[in-house]
């Protein structure tokens, strides 16, 4: 249920919404266009007084707080912890690229999926985010930045197909034009796998970029890494991942986090590329990941030629593969750790 969550409400729903509180339908769309940009009521100025009262009395418009806020000296990411309404905390990455910026967003607090080398499931899942929560962390992003936010990286903390209806509503409203207007196709959802839910997006006529945590050659190694290919094997995954091809004309990305002494060597790279020539026969692309080590889970990267090794092993197979550029390296920016330092602070 909605309720009173503007920001979680379709046009027409927000709509009806201001129609009950004795305001013209127009207005519906004043206050759509403000909430994208994270505006607080107060300050919406092309909003009667009045108007702005009733709201603060009977909506649910609550922005996350920026708890935390680190900037990286070498490319100017930031990484933002964020706070909730209940006191949950998620985090967020605004990064520049040449094309413009983008923004990589969390979809749960926690999350349930146990990947091994993950700092976000290291205390499991606590609760999904509301659509209005994941397009806060946008809003919030624009608001601080001061710039607009050109994509979306659904690649935070969460597994985004595990809060699939929540997911599917942010994705409508961050890319309707009268609010943020970010095109789907400057948008990638990230999955670790749950092929039911890959079916169903291929179905939803969103063309987002499917972006698949592969991180492994073949179902044992996959196993002891992911416990979700203990219930759906890579074969299977990969037929979902060819249908959702077939049915958006979308090229599926892979990524592959290299692991030292895991999933790195050049064998396994051998192996990735007939799983994927067999499994695939469809265009597809991998993002070679320097694996961002935590503490925790006793696991370490590669040197940066083993990685090229794995990387040249994959193009002479005949598989398009590129070493994703690490930003915001000075500030620790890929997501999970803030939150989980945040948590053992709280014992």
């Amino acid at each position: 249920m909605i309720g009173n969550d503007i920001m979680s409400m379709y046009p027409d729903e927000l709509s009806e919404f201001v129609g009950t509180l004795g305001e013209k339908p127009y207005r519906a769309g004043q206050l759509f266009s403000w909430m994208a940009k994270g505006t607080p009521i107060d300050e919406m100025s092309n909003l009667s007084k009045a108007f702005r009262e009733k709201l603060k009395e009977s909506a649910d418009y609550r922005l996350p707080k920026i708890e935390d806020k680190l900037v990286s000296k070498i490319d100017g990411t930031v990484k933002y912890l964020m706070s909730l309404e209940d006191g949950e905390c998620v985090e967020s990455v605004f990064m520049h690229y040449d094309h413009g910026t983008s923004l990589c967003v969390s979809s749960q607090a926690g999350c349930a999926m146990g990947c091994k080398f993950c700092a976000s499931t290291l205390r499991g899942r606590v609760r999904n985010l509301t659509a209005s929560e994941i397009l806060g962390q946008a809003a919030c992003a624009s608001y601080d930045t001061g710039e607009r936010v050109d994509g979306i990286v659904m690649m935070g903390i969460g597994e985004p197909l595990d809060n699939y209806d929540n997911v599917i509503r942010f994705l409508r409203l961050v890319s309707d034009e009268r609010g943020m207007g970010i095109g789907l196709r400057h948008i990638s959802l990230s999955t670790c796998g749950l092929v039911p839910r890959i079916y169903d997006l291929a179905k939803e006529g969103l063309p987002v970029t499917l972006s698949v945590s592969l991180h492994a050659s073949d179902d044992e190694t996959r196993d002891a890494l992911m416990p979700i290919n203990r219930k759906y094997k890579i074969a299977e995954l990969l037929e979902a991942c060819r249908n959702y091809f077939e049915e958006t004309g979308r090229r599926v990305s892979f990524e592959y986090t290299l692991i030292s002494g895991k999933n790195d060597s050049v064998e396994a790279a051998d192996r990735l590329a007939a799983v994927l020539k067999r499994g695939m026969r469809a265009p597809c692309h991998v993002n070679l990941i320097m694996l961002n080590e935590v503490a925790e889970t006793g696991l370490n990267a590669p040197d940066r030629r083993r990685a090229q090794d794995f990387a040249t092993r994959l193009q002479k197979n005949g598989v398009n593969a590129t070493i994703r550029r690490r930003l915001g390296s000075d500030i620790n920016a890929s997501c999970g750790q803030l939150r989980l330092k945040k948590l053992q602070e709280q014992g």
